[in-house]
């Protein structure tokens, strides 16, 4: 079990927590997006706290009322975002780890949830997800995730739905040149020790953005922590023959 945290160390934690969600704050285009959506926002302390280093879940959710089938996807993509390993359980409902967690939780602690409309272009709709967990100790488990949503198919597009087919290679060898030029950018004093300690990855992360590709990274995997989390963007005019005509935005 982790130590209790101070309320200095609590304070930290939420600053942090501020720090790490905002990045996904971006701006959404200025044209209505394609379909009808809600959001709401639900944060329960520990029953009987009054102070205000109070144990607490906060639930960012998004609700469309004519795409049950990426209700469904959020929802269960949101739960796997509150295991600390991939072998752990997920929760049956939010409600129901909302609830245990709390009961078990000590002062300082916290659970953030978010998901987020992020961007959309023709018929794709891009969600982000976020997650912040607390439970003591230096610092929190960040987490991020994206889904692309094909409105019309009413499904979520996979990288081998995004790609054409037999240029997977070509995508990982042109993300890998992206990740060669942000370590040149971001740690050019140390750069091939850098690469030497904290090589290229891939990830699941990938955003159809309207004028760009992006691949978010979880802390700690390409950089250290303090890193948060890298972002590797590529423009469609350098993924040209690579993504799929149908699903690339701009070229900007």
């Amino acid at each position: 079990m982790p130590s209790r945290p101070s309320r200095n160390l609590a304070g930290t934690a939420v600053l942090a927590i501020i720090t790490l969600l905002s990045a996904c704050q971006s701006l959404t285009p200025e044209d209505p997006p394609p379909v009808e959506f809600r959001r709401s926002l639900v944060e329960k302390k520990k029953d009987g706290c009054q102070d205000d280093n109070c144990a607490l879940v906060n639930l960012d959710l998004l609700q469309f009322p004519t795409e049950p089938a990426l209700d469904r996807l959020i929802d269960e993509r949101l739960r796997s975002m509150t295991r600390y390993a991939p072998e752990d359980p997920i929760p049956a409902t939010l409600t129901v780890y909302q609830n245990g967690f709390l009961t078990s939780a000590e002062p300082g602690w916290g659970s953030w949830l978010q998901a987020k409309v992020r961007d959309w272009h023709g018929q794709v709709l891009v969600i982000e997800l976020s997650s912040y967990l607390f439970e003591g100790g230096a610092h929190g488990h960040p987490g991020r995730g994206f889904i692309n949503y094909q409105l019309e198919q009413n499904r979520e597009l996979k990288l081998q739905d995004m790609l054409v087919p037999g240029t997977e290679g070509k995508f990982w060898r042109i993300v890998q040149q992206a990740h060669r030029e942000w370590v040149r950018k971001n740690h050019a004093d140390q750069a091939l020790t850098f690469l030497e300690t904290w090589p290229f990855q891939r990830t699941l992360n990938i955003a159809l953005l309207r004028n760009h590709v992006q691949l978010k990274y979880d802390v700690a995997t390409i950089a250290p922590y303090a890193d948060g989390h890298p972002e590797l963007n590529i423009p469609y005019a350098k993924l040209e023959g690579v993504i799929r005509s149908e699903y690339r935005g701009g070229d900007g």
